[in-house]
Protein backbone atom coordinates (compact mmCIF):
# COMPACT_ATOMS: atom_id res chain seq x y z
CA UNK A 1 0.00 0.00 0.00
CA UNK A 2 1.49 3.49 -0.94
CA UNK A 3 2.15 5.92 1.61
CA UNK A 4 3.67 8.77 -1.26
CA UNK A 5 2.91 11.58 1.50
CA UNK A 6 5.38 10.53 4.05
CA UNK A 7 8.32 9.64 1.48
CA UNK A 8 11.39 10.31 2.58
CA UNK A 9 13.14 9.46 -0.47
CA UNK A 10 10.78 11.04 -2.87
CA UNK A 11 12.79 9.96 -5.92
CA UNK A 12 10.38 10.65 -8.06
CA UNK A 13 10.68 14.12 -8.75
CA UNK A 14 14.26 13.57 -9.99
CA UNK A 15 13.94 10.22 -11.79
CA UNK A 16 16.02 8.17 -9.39
CA UNK A 17 15.27 4.94 -8.86
CA UNK A 18 17.58 4.57 -5.75
CA UNK A 19 16.81 4.28 -1.96
CA UNK A 20 13.43 3.56 -3.00
CA UNK A 21 10.82 2.29 0.08
CA UNK A 22 9.90 -1.37 -0.15
CA UNK A 23 5.85 0.06 -0.75
CA UNK A 24 7.15 2.74 -3.44
CA UNK A 25 4.62 2.89 -6.42
CA UNK A 26 7.71 2.95 -8.75
CA UNK A 27 8.66 -0.54 -8.18
CA UNK A 28 5.77 -1.62 -9.48
CA UNK A 29 6.72 -0.75 -13.20
CA UNK A 30 4.57 -2.96 -14.81
CA UNK A 31 1.62 -0.15 -13.82
CA UNK A 32 3.77 2.71 -14.58
CA UNK A 33 4.45 1.65 -18.45
CA UNK A 34 0.58 0.36 -19.01
CA UNK A 35 -0.28 3.69 -17.28
CA UNK A 36 1.86 5.75 -20.10
CA UNK A 37 0.62 4.21 -22.77
CA UNK A 38 -2.98 5.88 -21.62
CA UNK A 39 -1.29 9.11 -21.79
CA UNK A 40 -0.85 8.87 -25.83
CA UNK A 41 -4.58 7.66 -26.57
CA UNK A 42 -7.19 9.63 -28.40
CA UNK A 43 -8.63 12.73 -26.17
CA UNK A 44 -6.04 12.54 -23.52
CA UNK A 45 -2.75 13.32 -25.18
CA UNK A 46 -3.77 16.42 -26.20
CA UNK A 47 -5.67 17.01 -23.02
CA UNK A 48 -2.31 16.37 -20.87
CA UNK A 49 -0.46 18.43 -23.06
CA UNK A 50 -2.21 21.35 -22.27
CA UNK A 51 -2.18 21.01 -18.72
CA UNK A 52 1.48 20.13 -19.05
CA UNK A 53 1.98 23.27 -20.72
CA UNK A 54 -0.35 25.65 -18.50
CA UNK A 55 1.77 24.31 -15.69
CA UNK A 56 4.66 25.74 -17.05
CA UNK A 57 4.04 28.97 -18.22
CA UNK A 58 2.02 29.79 -15.02
CA UNK A 59 3.70 28.39 -13.01
CA UNK A 60 3.41 30.35 -9.35
CA UNK A 61 2.39 33.23 -11.79
CA UNK A 62 -0.85 33.08 -12.69
CA UNK A 63 -4.20 32.49 -10.37
CA UNK A 64 -6.27 28.96 -11.19
CA UNK A 65 -8.58 31.07 -12.76
CA UNK A 66 -6.47 32.20 -15.57
CA UNK A 67 -5.12 28.64 -15.91
CA UNK A 68 -8.27 27.33 -16.20
CA UNK A 69 -8.95 30.41 -19.05
CA UNK A 70 -5.89 29.88 -20.26
CA UNK A 71 -6.52 25.80 -20.48
CA UNK A 72 -9.77 26.74 -22.15
CA UNK A 73 -8.30 28.82 -25.24
CA UNK A 74 -5.39 26.20 -25.44
CA UNK A 75 -7.68 23.61 -26.09
CA UNK A 76 -9.89 25.54 -28.29
CA UNK A 77 -12.81 25.18 -25.68
CA UNK A 78 -15.31 27.34 -26.81
CA UNK A 79 -18.55 26.12 -24.34
CA UNK A 80 -17.66 25.63 -20.98
CA UNK A 81 -20.12 25.35 -17.27
CA UNK A 82 -19.49 26.05 -13.86
CA UNK A 83 -21.80 24.39 -11.70
CA UNK A 84 -21.37 26.15 -8.13
CA UNK A 85 -23.63 26.26 -4.51
CA UNK A 86 -26.11 28.52 -3.65
CA UNK A 87 -23.69 29.95 -0.52
CA UNK A 88 -21.21 31.02 -3.53
CA UNK A 89 -23.41 32.91 -6.06
CA UNK A 90 -22.16 36.13 -6.29
CA UNK A 91 -18.50 34.54 -6.02
CA UNK A 92 -19.92 31.87 -9.64
CA UNK A 93 -21.22 35.39 -11.37
CA UNK A 94 -17.43 37.03 -11.19
CA UNK A 95 -16.25 33.56 -12.11
CA UNK A 96 -18.65 33.17 -14.80
CA UNK A 97 -17.69 36.85 -16.14
CA UNK A 98 -14.09 36.40 -16.09
CA UNK A 99 -14.49 33.61 -17.71
CA UNK A 100 -16.32 34.88 -20.72
CA UNK A 101 -13.39 37.49 -20.78
CA UNK A 102 -11.45 34.60 -22.19
CA UNK A 103 -14.05 34.02 -25.03
CA UNK A 104 -15.79 31.71 -23.53
CA UNK A 105 -19.55 30.65 -23.78
CA UNK A 106 -20.47 30.04 -20.21
CA UNK A 107 -22.98 27.98 -18.75
CA UNK A 108 -24.32 27.95 -14.75
CA UNK A 109 -26.14 25.92 -12.62
CA UNK A 110 -26.85 26.51 -9.23
CA UNK A 111 -27.08 23.74 -6.69
CA UNK A 112 -30.14 23.89 -5.62
CA UNK A 113 -32.07 23.61 -9.04
CA UNK A 114 -35.41 22.38 -9.14
CA UNK A 115 -36.23 23.54 -5.79
CA UNK A 116 -36.69 19.91 -4.51
CA UNK A 117 -37.47 19.08 -0.56
CA UNK A 118 -35.05 16.51 0.58
CA UNK A 119 -37.92 14.73 1.93
CA UNK A 120 -38.53 13.53 -1.65
CA UNK A 121 -35.40 11.71 -1.58
CA UNK A 122 -35.60 10.57 1.99
CA UNK A 123 -33.66 12.66 3.97
CA UNK A 124 -35.87 13.41 7.63
CA UNK A 125 -36.33 16.70 8.38
CA UNK A 126 -34.34 16.03 11.35
CA UNK A 127 -30.68 16.00 8.83
CA UNK A 128 -32.14 19.62 7.56
CA UNK A 129 -29.58 22.42 8.29
CA UNK A 130 -32.57 24.32 9.53
CA UNK A 131 -34.81 21.66 10.59
CA UNK A 132 -38.90 22.43 10.57
CA UNK A 133 -38.95 23.82 7.26
CA UNK A 134 -38.15 23.43 3.55
CA UNK A 135 -35.25 22.18 2.74
CA UNK A 136 -33.72 22.40 -0.84
CA UNK A 137 -31.60 19.38 -1.59
CA UNK A 138 -28.80 20.12 -3.56
CA UNK A 139 -28.97 18.77 -7.27
CA UNK A 140 -25.47 17.81 -8.41
CA UNK A 141 -26.73 14.97 -10.94
CA UNK A 142 -29.41 17.48 -12.21
CA UNK A 143 -26.69 20.40 -12.42
CA UNK A 144 -24.35 17.51 -14.41
CA UNK A 145 -27.14 16.65 -16.81
CA UNK A 146 -28.49 20.42 -17.32
CA UNK A 147 -24.37 21.19 -18.66
CA UNK A 148 -24.64 17.79 -20.57
CA UNK A 149 -27.31 19.23 -22.53
CA UNK A 150 -25.58 22.59 -22.85
CA UNK A 151 -22.65 20.73 -24.80
CA UNK A 152 -20.39 22.26 -21.80
CA UNK A 153 -16.57 20.99 -23.33
CA UNK A 154 -14.85 21.40 -19.72
CA UNK A 155 -16.95 22.57 -16.52
CA UNK A 156 -15.94 24.17 -13.48
CA UNK A 157 -17.33 23.08 -9.44
CA UNK A 158 -17.26 26.26 -7.79
CA UNK A 159 -17.96 25.34 -3.81
CA UNK A 160 -20.18 22.16 -4.06
CA UNK A 161 -20.29 20.54 -0.84
CA UNK A 162 -18.54 17.19 -0.11
CA UNK A 163 -19.82 14.09 -1.79
CA UNK A 164 -22.16 16.45 -4.02
CA UNK A 165 -19.09 17.45 -5.50
CA UNK A 166 -18.41 13.24 -6.60
CA UNK A 167 -21.54 12.92 -7.96
CA UNK A 168 -21.79 16.06 -9.92
CA UNK A 169 -17.75 14.64 -11.21
CA UNK A 170 -19.18 11.45 -11.85
CA UNK A 171 -22.28 12.32 -13.92
CA UNK A 172 -20.69 15.02 -16.10
CA UNK A 173 -20.37 14.45 -19.68
CA UNK A 174 -17.00 16.53 -19.54
CA UNK A 175 -13.88 17.11 -17.55
CA UNK A 176 -14.03 18.69 -14.59
CA UNK A 177 -12.00 20.62 -12.25
CA UNK A 178 -12.21 22.54 -9.13
CA UNK A 179 -11.73 26.39 -8.44
CA UNK A 180 -13.52 26.66 -4.94
CA UNK A 181 -13.35 23.73 -2.63
CA UNK A 182 -15.96 24.22 0.14
CA UNK A 183 -14.66 24.75 3.74
CA UNK A 184 -17.43 26.71 5.60
CA UNK A 185 -15.55 26.76 8.62
CA UNK A 186 -12.42 28.22 7.33
CA UNK A 187 -13.55 30.65 4.73
CA UNK A 188 -13.12 28.20 1.91
CA UNK A 189 -9.32 27.94 3.02
CA UNK A 190 -9.32 24.41 3.47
Amino acid sequence: MPTCSHCGAVACTGGSRENLPKNCPMLDTETIEACLERYREDGTAAFFRTAASIEAEGYCQWPRLREIGEFCRKMAYRRIGVAFCIGLKREAAVVVDLLGRFGLEVDSVVCKTGGIDKERVGIGKEHYVRPGGFGAMCNPIAQAEFLNRAGTEFNVAVGLCVGHDSLFFKHSAAPVTVLVAKDRALAHNP
